[in-house]
């Protein structure tokens, strides 16, 4: 390329619609198109919301509340369970953690999960356990198996032509220390650029994201996308592709053309809210988020991700001064979610929406990983506390964890599993791995557990070999 085409071209890298891909098509290396093999059930819902609570949301703190020590110096760290009190909700039954009271207030609206158990993967990392959460597959492997949202957007197609079937939001990708590793999940793998997320860090940044350049239609805006398609030709631009992701990449520009041009970008501005909702939802920029999902799902977004957003280290993932960083927490999520709640509900979506909020695994003081299998120590927890730093330290437990759902139809005001109130905390009843959460939410929407897609003359299942299995007690 000359000058003046590389010059185009980094420009055209710029682009943010054209960034949302470039993971994508980077990890998307097989040269033969996927085979779909269906495998159907009937569907509950036809949008998915997910709030992810990326670095391990303390259960014991949040949804699964057990007997409250209140700090002092002195105590043993081993008699802490839950550094908040528990509070009621709009179920009699369930009691959840002080500091979710919006929360606690539509309960009655949704389902709680108790006895999610995280996956045994040795030494316990973040990034694989999110990995193996938005995938089903532990890394590292050998194809670039596809995000569920890509998953839910290559099977089920847009509901709304002009707007993205799966939207990411809250993350940055550029958080250093594990970003290579965040990346690695939020792509279409194999299933091609087209499905990959829409990545959205910061939702003020949403509508600027689709507002179409001042040029387009223009002859020179139109030569600029000839340049880029010869560029997609040449070697060693794109010497690991093939056709397909070639063209899989084509198409994706063409639905970000569509969607520049339609009325559906006016979901993507928060400045047409109206205040008094925007305020409801202000509380972050994951509040934020849940206003902008709420949108695109009214606009016709299949799969939205919204994230509290991982960052080694920072909001969930607290390995000291736990309590007053869950304080702060629920300060950002409690509003925000019990609003998407109630807005859905209003506008008569709840019922086909289904929505999910998880987290990659739980939090003990003592125990990393599970009993019986417990792995190397990451923290440097004290057997006493003598300083408000030590309470609420949180190893990583994969033995129990918390997962709400709503709407999408989910039983109302129900609670699934129990763990022991006294430590271990672990599952003693109905325990939910991985494949049965994702065999559960995939059968909303329609898509049975034992779907799967040939590549590289290999099956890749939705569920792990295709037998997670429904939890049929969760459905209304």
């Amino acid at each position: 390329m000359n000058a003046e085409e590389k010059r185009i071209a980094s420009k055209l890298a710029r682009r943010d619609f054209m960034s949302v891909t470039a993971a994508g098509a980077l990890a998307t290396l097989v040269g033969v198109k996927p085979q779909l093999v269906r495998a159907e059930t009937k569907p509950t819902a036809d949008c998915m919301i997910v709030l992810w609570m990326g670095g391990g949301m303390a259960q014991t703190e949040t949804f699964d509340p057990k007997r409250y020590t209140p700090f002092a110096p002195g105590v043993k760290t081993e008699q802490v369970l839950s550094t908040f009190p528990a509070i009621d909700t709009s179920v009699d039954n369930i009691k959840i953690s002080q500091g979710l009271e919006r929360v606690a207030k539509v309960m009655d609206r949704g389902s709680l999960i108790r006895t999610y158990q995280g996956p045994d993967l040795g030494f316990i990392l973040h990034s694989r356990h999110q990995f193996h959460w938005h995938t089903g597959y532990i890394p590292p492997q050998s194809v670039a198996v596809p995000h569920i949202g890509a998953v839910i957007a290559k099977t089920l197609g847009p509901k709304n032509p002009t707007v993205p079937p799966f939207i990411a939001i809250g993350q940055n990708m550029e958080i250093g220390g594990e970003s290579a590793s965040i990346k690695a999940f939020h792509t279409a793998g194999f299933l091609g650029t087209e499905y990959a997320p829409f990545l959205i860090t910061d939702p003020q940044d949403a509508a600027a994201a689709v507002r179409p350049p001042a040029d387009l239609g223009s002859t020179r805006f139109k030569s600029r996308r000839k340049l880029y398609e010869q560029i997609l030709a040449q070697q060693p631009v794109y010497q690991y592709g093939g056709d397909f992701q070639r063209q899989s990449l084509l198409r994706s520009m063409d639905s970000a053309d569509r969607l520049l041009t339609s009325p559906s970008a006016k979901a993507f501005d928060l400045s047409l809210e109206p205040k008094k909702t925007f305020d409801a939802y202000n509380t972050s920029r994951f509040g934020q988020g849940c206003l902008l999902a709420r949108r695109l799902a009214e606009a016709g977004a299949r799969y939205i991700e919204v994230t509290t957003e991982y960052v080694p280290f920072r909001y969930w993932d607290c390995h000291q001064d736990g309590h007053a960083r869950l304080a702060m927490m629920k300060q950002v999520i409690d509003g925000p979610v019990a609003q998407l709640i109630l807005d859905l509900e209003e506008r008569g979506l709840l019922n086909r929406t289904l929505v999910v909020l998880a987290s990659e695994f739980g939090r003990d003081a003592i125990t990393e990983g599970k009993v019986g299998k417990e792995v190397r120590d990451q923290a440097n927890t004290p057997a006493v506390m003598t300083q408000p730093v030590h309470y609420g330290m949180h190893r990583h437990f994969t033995a129990a964890g918390s997962v709400l759902l709503f709407g999408g139809g989910m039983k109302k005001g129900f609670v699934y599993g129990k763990t022991a109130d006294e430590r271990p905390c672990t599952t003693i009843e109905n325990p939910v791995p991985l494949e049965d959460l994702h065999a559960t939410m995939y059968s909303a929407m329609g898509i049975a557990p034992s779907q799967f897609f040939v590549t590289e003359k290999r099956p890749v299942y939705v569920t792990k070999d295709g037998k997670g299995k429904v939890i049929r007690d969760l459905y209304a």
